[in-house]
């Protein structure tokens, strides 16, 4: 069956095997996630060459979305790898701590954030390791933050910190994610993630450097904003203006604004994003119990189903696949979820035109052939596209109808394995318009798509290979051109 919604896997040391990665492509793997937190840049460019390869041994493109480490604000080593915090204990985190080689102990930690102690202030909530443990602040002298523990817990290596409400002035760039964005570029990752971006700013940076960085393999990735931080929630739409889509990062997001909070917002970024015509990933802890067990937790079931529901165009996996037993597995029960949810879905393509402005030739015949093919109830709709704009424009809306995307382009054809309700098929588009609507119609039918009778719609830009020039819509009965 044809799943609208996409799957982005992280791989890690559960799912570098050559065979196992291309069943979990069977499976339903449409974008894999490197993630720069770990690894060498040589670590992931042999990544990214596996990703290839195996896609090519299923006779698919996939996407790979580099995602960037950001700052590294979390506490140092101790000397047994983890300590035990109790309710009421003393605990200082000491910035100048490590810096002869101390260890951390039951009294004090190092921070990699020195700029944590300025950050500060008498009364703040820290909390650490994703919230489980909280710290609050008694007091600040120099390069120490004295506190006491409020809610305990055990506290291992290189644990993250986050301040309750955000405000770290840590850049989301660091020069760390600079060297790895050219790493990125280097193999042509087709999407680059930004972490803890606080600001449009921190988006446009990030995209500047990228286009430099890939100019040498005349590329250009998509951009996603991880919202994790406390202040991007007020400069959201500033944020997706300067992004192609963002991601629901719900682990650092829950800590900074509690976990209360974040359902409702989850909701309101894809919303936002649909409405910008824009992407929009969910992730963090969809299938966590899986990374143990062979079966997910009611309520993992229904919180993939939730998102798919809210329109997201992807559901992600993290540990699952990374370095969970059962990459596979995993990744066959989210694509039967999303199947099952997407089934159930009240399709109000009419509700979402009422209010549309059409701006664009190439815009207008996107919603154009959306709006006949909702009312035709054709069994296909076909956008000839060089670029991907039309076929991302038409997956903003929720329609039954399955959109086809075939373009000469192979980055086109991966950027593509992330737009909800799209699948991409390679078409070199030779000839006139008549010629290439044979050609569409051809692989279409090879593909068992459609089949002689089946109606159509066709969008695509005369003249023929013109990128951004969409400006023709057609109705057609398959077999017309035979």
């Amino acid at each position: 069956m044809f799943r609208g919604t996409k799957i982005v896997a992280t791989i890690g040391p559960a799912s570098t095997d050559f065979d196992i990665l291309v069943r979990m492509i069977e499976a339903g793997v449409d974008v894999v996630r490197l993630n720069f937190s770990h690894g060498k840049a040589q670590d992931h460019i042999d990544r990214a060459n596996l990703v290839r390869r195996a896609a090519a041994q299923c006779g698919r493109e996939v996407a790979i979305m580099a995602d960037m480490q950001g700052p590294k604000i979390r506490v140092g080593k101790f000397e047994q790898g983890k300590i035990n915090l109790e309710t009421g204990d003393k605990f200082i985190l000491d910035a100048k701590w490590g810096e002869n080689g101390e260890l951390g102990n039951q009294e004090r930690v190092g921070l990699d954030y020195k700029a944590l102690p300025r950050d500060v202030r008498t009364g703040d909530k820290l909390l650490l390791n994703d919230g489980l443990i909280v710290l609050v602040v008694e007091r600040i002298l120099a390069h120490e933050i004295f506190t006491v523990v409020k809610v305990g817990g055990e506290l291992s290596n290189n644990k993250g910190i986050n301040r309750q409400g955000g405000g770290l002035t840590a850049p989301a760039l660091t020069a760390k994610d600079m060297e790895d964005i050219k790493t990125a570029m280097s193999f042509q990752a087709d999407y680059l993630a930004i972490s803890f971006p606080k600001s449009a700013t921190d988006m446009e940076m990030a995209r500047q450097l990228a286009n430099i960085a890939g100019e040498p393999f005349h590329h250009k990735p998509m951009m996603i904003a991880k919202i994790e931080r406390a202040e991007a929630i007020p400069v959201l739409q500033e944020i997706l203006d300067a992004s192609d889509g963002i991601m629901v990062a719900r682990g650092d997001l829950a800590v900074e604004v509690g976990n209360a909070a974040v359902p409702a917002l989850q909701k309101r970024m894809i919303r936002m994003a649909r409405a910008s015509n824009k992407l929009a990933i969910t992730a963090t802890q969809m299938m966590e119990s899986m990374i143990v067990n062979a079966v997910p937790t009611r309520a993992e079931v229904s919180d993939v189903a939730n998102a798919v529901l809210d329109g997201t165009d992807a559901v992600m996996t993290s540990a699952e696949t990374a370095s969970g037993r059962y990459p596979i597995e995993t990744v066959e029960m989210m694509a039967a979820i999303c199947l099952e949810a997407e089934q159930s879905e009240y399709n109000k393509l009419d509700a979402d035109f009422l209010n549309v402005t059409f701006t664009r030739i190439d815009q207008s015949i996107a919603y154009g052939a959306l709006f006949t093919a909702h009312h035709l109830r054709v069994k296909a709709i076909v956008a000839l596209t060089e670029s991907g704009s039309t076929a991302l424009w038409m997956s903003r809306h929720s329609i039954d109808t399955p959109i086809y995307a075939l373009t000469p382009s192979t980055t086109t054809h991966r950027k593509a394995a992330l737009y909800r309700n799209v699948r991409a098929y390679n078409l070199m588009q030779e000839g006139d318009s008549t010629a290439v609507l044979k050609q569409a119609e051809d692989l279409m039918v090879a593909k068992g798509i459609v089949k002689k009778g089946d109606m159509i719609v066709v969008t695509w830009g005369e003249p023929m290979g013109q990128v951004g020039g969409t400006n023709a819509l057609k109705i057609v009965r398959v077999g017309e051109f035979s």
